[in-house]
């Protein structure tokens, strides 16, 4: 099935004025076993912007998103060949701490996954494993976070109710607002408006553009038309012939959704493969 062609007037948005480089992507290759699921990647992600991978099923998307804190590294026999830069540092070079890696460079699934406990504890969870117990310092982080994930004035009266209780698009948020609690620099999210209701799916992308002016923030999205909205910097990736993804083409959304420089881009962007 082919995507959607997505509507190419895009003059109510610039294009993106590049920040500081957040983090730098540099000749990577993911190994699975003997598998190459990813070759050869060479890409920059902005400070305080919203970068969005897009691309067919299976190229890639999430196993490059997943190089960004290290999450391939719980996949038994994956391998990670290149320098991924986190502010200049390599987070694979040797004898780097990866439970901090994971705090600055925090991660939100594509299905939301509350834990089984109240709003509260879950927002508070990643606090008390840093070592966080003053319940002042507690209650002030909670209440932050939720406010910044649009769900405060939604769950104020009642944090001790279950995580599970609440909607989906709610329990989402609950979910960035955990991951935002331990101050991330970068925020990765893997698909994560796939299982929501359209309502629910718009109100994740406002809070998206509220939440870059803090956080730098890499989305995986198989939706042509989110990745047009929300998006500052669009990564397309395909395949090759021996189904290792590689990226065809990086650049502002804009620029790459209206005057694609590749001819691969423009067939994906308007539907004719995908």
């Amino acid at each position: 099935m082919t995507q959607q062609p997505v509507a190419l007037n895009r003059t109510d948005k610039p294009a993106a004025v590049a920040s500081a480089t957040k983090m730098v992507i540099r000749g990577v290759s993911v190994y699975y076993k003997t598998f190459r699921a990813i070759k050869n990647v060479d890409l920059p992600v902005y400070e305080n912007r919203i970068t969005a991978f897009i691309g067919p099923s299976g190229c890639g998307k999430s196993t490059l998103l997943r190089t960004l804190n290290r999450m391939n590294d719980l996949i038994p026999g994956a391998r990670v060949e290149g320098k991924v830069l986190l502010d200049g540092e390599d987070i694979y070079a040797a004898g780097q701490d990866v439970v901090d890696i994971r705090r600055r460079v925090g991660m939100v699934f594509q299905r939301p996954n509350p834990f089984p406990m109240s709003v509260y504890d879950n927002v508070a969870f990643g606090l008390r494993l840093l070592g966080i117990r003053q319940k002042s310092i507690l209650d002030e982080v909670v209440e932050r976070s939720l406010r910044a994930a649009a769900l405060w004035e939604h769950v104020c009266d009642n944090l001790n109710q279950s995580g599970m209780a609440l909607s989906g698009g709610q329990q989402q948020r609950l979910c960035i607002a955990r991951a935002i609690a331990v101050e991330p620099e970068v925020i990765l999210m893997d698909e994560p408006t796939s299982a929501l209701d359209p309502i629910a799916t718009l109100t994740i992308e406002d809070l998206l553009q509220t939440l870059k002016e803090n956080f730098t923030i890499v989305i995986v999205t198989h939706n042509m038309q989110q990745a047009a909205r929300i998006s500052d910097y669009t990564a397309f990736l395909s395949m090759d012939d021996d189904r290792a993804g590689y990226l065809v083409e990086f650049g502002p959304t804009v620029e790459l959704f209206t005057n694609p420089k590749e001819k691969l881009t423009e067939d994906y962007i308007t539907g004719r493969f995908g």
